[in-house]
């Protein structure tokens, strides 16, 4: 009997330490802004939204994203997609929101190359690259053909310093 009141008890400890430790390691929960504060997409394009979590690092993080769609290229030369990302402001509530205009041309390097094998690439316009908040959503507007991709960089608090040139006399 005595066993089985020290095995209850162990158990319980077990428990409790183990509601506590998931209880002080839980990330902040965090309400981002609802997107549909945002405009409703124009007539063609669409709404596309990044979300990223939070952390308590945001400042050490930049977002860079691009525009673009997949198309079948030749295999040796660089493509781009011309456009531009315009930068709105969301009258009332101090946020921006960025739309994509495009005719939809494509510039290359024109470099000849007829014996490499096609390829599907996503050909982008110019990146743009953004601070890192995981309090609040980036919303894009793009034509309905397009999508947008997005990398994170982080850095670390490692600080560099130059070194100088020597000059050169004469």
């Amino acid at each position: 009997m005595c066993k089985r009141k020290i095995f209850q008890l162990f158990a319980t400890l077990v428990v409790a330490l183990t509601f506590a430790v998931s209880n002080a390691t839980a990330q902040e929960t965090i309400s981002k802004v609802d997107t549909d504060i945002f405009p409703k997409a124009e007539k063609g394009y669409k709404k596309m939204v990044i979300e990223v979590p939070y952390s308590d690092r945001d400042a050490s993080k930049r977002i860079e994203f691009s525009i673009g769609k997949y198309m079948e290229v030749d295999g040796c030369n660089h493509y781009g997609l011309q456009g531009e990302t315009e930068v709105k402001d969301l009258q009332g509530w101090g946020y921006q929101y960025y739309i994509f205009k495009t005719n939809g041309d494509v510039i290359s390097t024109q470099m000849g190359c007829p014996d490499l094998p096609k390829r599907n690439l996503f050909v982008s316009a110019a990146p743009t690259n953004l601070r890192y908040n995981g309090k609040m959503p980036i919303v894009i507007y793009v034509p309905e053909e397009y999508s947008v991709q997005f990398k994170i960089f982080t850095t670390t608090d490692e600080i560099y310093q130059a070194a100088e040139a020597p000059s050169k006399s004469k």
